[in-house]
């Protein structure tokens, strides 16, 4: 089980550093699969989002593709929504939870798959103007910080679209989700792992996962512009849809 989870780990790095997607594949994996409970899986998954976070959005910023500046202002908001979604989850009988992660990974699968590459150009001078823009990504973080945190989300699989719909280039989009993604990691983690339970025999998975999960975002971020964004999307966003329904009609 610690060879799987290591494999799973590193391939789902290598998406993430690609594509900044995929992460939401782990607490899946580590539910229906491993049968772990939802509060060990989320803290594994978002330990997990945590590193890829910090190492993707490192990468992006050198390539130039990171806007910091609202990324940041967004990552605040995400920070105090992670806090409540973690209490929401904690309020829920386990098997809603579950229920939960497979509608949104379901319906992230089909925003992805039909969603089409924004080139920016259009509404980048409509992004950069208006004095409310900030207080709409504060916003747009609590939100989908919450959601993330109590569902497992990660965080990319959600942000990343509605970024490229107000207008930021694809690849800037990847570099501020992984970024934001920092700051939903780090309460949400912390929140699961305070309750979850046998600590002490998940410490070598804990270590495992850092490992694995950090080589394959490396990567990924190294190769990103060497592959094919689109169709690893719709890869990963078909595979997605097809368990997210095994899960939710076959259990």
């Amino acid at each position: 089980m610690l060879i799987l989870a290591a494999v799973m780990n590193f391939l789902v790095g290598i998406c993430i550093g690609l594509t900044g997607i995929a992460g939401f594949l782990l607490p899946m994996f580590y539910t229906g699969f491993m049968g772990m409970p939802a509060t060990e899986a989320l803290a594994l998954s978002f330990t997990a989002f945590f590193v890829s976070g910090v190492l993707g959005s490192v990468s992006y910023y050198k390539n130039g593709k990171l806007d910091l500046a609202p990324a940041a202002v967004l990552s605040i908001g995400s920070f105090f929504g992670a806090l409540g979604g973690v209490k929401i989850n904690l309020l829920i009988p386990e098997e809603t939870i579950k229920v939960i992660l497979y509608v949104v990974v379901l319906l992230s699968g089909i925003s992805i798959l039909l969603r089409k590459d924004s080139k920016g150009t259009v509404s980048e001078k409509r992004r950069k103007s208006g004095k409310g823009r900030w207080i709409g990504y504060l916003v747009l973080g609590a939100v989908t910080g919450a959601v993330c945190a109590a569902s497992g989300a990660g965080g990319p699989v959600l942000v990343m679209p509605l970024l490229t719909l107000i207008g930021f280039l694809p690849h800037t989009a990847v570099g501020m989700s992984l970024f934001n993604s920092i700051f939903i990691a780090v309460p949400s983690a912390a929140g699961y792992l305070a309750n979850a339970a046998y600590m002490e025999q998940m410490g070598l998975m804990l270590a495992i996962i850092i490992v694995c999960h950090g080589a394959g975002v490396i990567i990924g971020s190294k190769n990103a512009v060497k592959i094919n964004q689109t169709l690893l999307k719709r890869i990963v966003a078909a595979g997605s849809i097809a368990i997210a329904c095994i899960k939710l009609w076959i259990g």
